[in-house]
């Protein structure tokens, strides 16, 4: 069986409406294994939140998204203690924030790409010479 690594910028795709939800939302009709580090909850949960206090959102909306988001069909294989390591060389390697690099550090332990609709983070990993074949942009799934 094949898989992913989602990121946070997937997972909120799939809880409201935005560019890309829908190339989002065909991940969760495959029939793939999705893993995340426990970080893209807090970081997903924290998007949501920006939105909301932005009026983007409706205090319901965010509850239920928060809802689909806990029951998102999402598995969470190594603790962030454990990817932290990794986490930090892989942020020095690209220069780039630590927070994105757990899903890339847990991509490279699972032998799974990372999935994302960061075009910041997918130019950065892409344009690196040992890390280019570990992230797919959403849009490409």
């Amino acid at each position: 069986m094949t898989g992913y690594v989602v990121d946070a910028s997937v997972a909120v795709k799939w809880l409201i409406s935005e560019p890309l939800s829908e190339e989002s939302a065909k991940l969760l009709d495959l029939d793939v294994t999705l893993l995340a580090p426990d970080l893209l909850f807090a970081e997903a949960a924290s998007a949501l939140a920006a939105k909301h206090h932005r009026g983007e959102l409706s205090t319901e909306q965010l509850a239920d998204a928060v809802d689909l988001l806990r029951i998102a069909p999402v598995g969470t294989p190594l603790s962030m203690r454990r990817l932290a390591a990794s986490s930090a060389r892989l942020a020095r390697d690209l220069t780039h924030p630590v927070y994105d690099c757990f899903y890339l550090a847990l991509a490279i332990h699972e032998n799974y790409p990372v999935v994302t609709a960061d075009t910041r983070f997918f130019d950065k990993v892409r344009k690196h010479p040992y890390l280019a074949d570990r992230v797919v942009h959403v849009a490409d799934v």
